[in-house]
């Protein structure tokens, strides 16, 4: 069995997440949007705009500043690429909808179940004035209903056009500038030459889909590849046995890991990684928060639902790779009004340099806040790198 160090495996994450990969030297154009989204194989969104959109950041890490409606163009409107609930809600190439259809067979939604049997003549509405009008949104309804709890309750309107998508017969037509999601019809959505595939056996779906995971991570434990796509440990686990067998993954040991981990057969192991980012939190590198710890040493919780005075370092707080580690975090927020981003915490890691994590934190806030286009980065007084930032910025 190979043997891997920890900084071996580090690199050859992010070498297979596209952080080996040269930046484009013009404007990064379709051509990048679609290597980088090959890389990564699942571009996850969030509604949370605290930055920006969730989804940009992840393009941005990998091929620094781009234009973001040109993203959105390709993303919905191209025909290349599909949305669904690959690792909750994502962006995956559109082959990729013939190996997700088992979600829609067997939705793991029970309100939404228990909404089919109590509404069913008003989903066949919703799913005829859909037929009949075109591509619509909640607003859009004749008859949208009203929300039936706190802000996080769905109308009636929503919970038909959510369940409705969850189970296949509605597609994401597009996300609108302000994130608000337009429903159709599948057959108007999906390449008709991808709807019309026939469905694949679930072991077959699986196993392509933890292949998938591994070339995406590279390297990673069996519960590392399972998450990738939300698989379930108890189907994963014995399709991860048969998959090495058949030699489609190969069983490695790395430094400090208490658990086996898998190389893709065709992951490379870059000699060194020249990243300089800000990651969101939902960027794959570190989304499955025990990979981040066991991968980088780098301990990550999202705190946006923690209570302020309960929360460690802010409340949307960004990894900074540097390099092939992980060397410190920023409670950020764009301020749009203002036309600044605001660093209102700044820490590095335990162990680190700081007076080289300094100067080059500084210079990704700068980035970043050009690609947002805001004129200044204004760096507040909490945490243990502010100071040193703040005389760079």
């Amino acid at each position: 069995m190979k043997r891997l160090t920890q900084a071996q495996a580090r690199r050859i994450a992010l070498g297979a997440q596209g952080f080996g990969d040269a930046k484009p030297k013009g404007a990064p154009d379709v051509r990048s949007f679609r290597r980088a989204l090959g890389r990564m194989s699942i571009l996850q969104l969030d509604s949370v705009n605290v930055v920006c959109r969730s989804h940009f950041l992840p393009m941005f890490a990998r091929l620094g500043a781009y234009d973001r409606d040109r993203l959105d163009r390709w993303l919905w409107e191209s025909g290349e690429n599909a949305e669904y609930l690959a690792h909750e809600a994502s962006i995956t190439t559109m082959d990729l909808h013939r190996h997700l259809r088992f979600r829609m067979r067997s939705p793991r939604w029970k309100s939404g179940a228990e909404f089919e049997k109590e509404e069913q003549r008003y989903l066949a509405a919703v799913l005829d004035e859909i037929g009949r009008e075109g591509p619509l949104s909640v607003s859009d309804l004749s008859d949208p209903g009203e929300r039936t709890g706190p802000w996080w309750g769905y109308s009636k309107g929503k919970m038909a056009l959510e369940w409705l998508y969850v189970t296949g017969r509605l597609a994401i037509h597009k996300r609108t500038k302000t994130f608000l999601t337009v429903y159709d019809l599948p057959e108007r959505v999906i390449d008709p030459k991808v709807l019309d595939l026939p469905d694949l056996d679930d072991d077959r779906v699986f196993k392509d889909l933890l292949v998938l995971g591994a070339k995406s991570h590279g390297v990673g434990t069996a519960t590392d590849l399972a998450d990738y796509f939300r698989l379930k440990m108890p189907v994963a686990r014995p399709l991860l046995t048969q998959l090495v067998a058949d030699g489609e993954l190969e069983p490695v040991e790395v430094v400090g890991w208490d658990k086996p981990g898998y190389l893709h057969p065709e992951a490379v192991r870059p000699r060194g990684i020249r990243a300089r980012t800000l990651l969101s939190p939902f960027d794959p590198v570190v989304w499955f928060r025990p990979r981040a710890e066991r991968l980088f040493d780098f301990h990550y919780r999202i705190e946006i639902y923690v209570p302020e005075p309960k929360r460690v370092y802010g409340y949307y707080v960004l990894p900074f790779l540097l390099g092939d580690e992980l060397v410190g975090r920023v409670d950020i927020k764009a301020d749009h009004k203002a036309g600044r981003l605001l660093a209102r915490g700044v820490f590095h890691e335990e162990g680190v340099d700081r007076t080289a994590v300094a100067p080059e934190l500084a210079q990704a806030l700068t980035e970043l806040a050009d690609f947002l286009d805001l004129e200044e980065v204004e760096v507040g007084r909490r945490g243990n790198l502010a100071e040193e930032v703040r005389k760079r910025v």
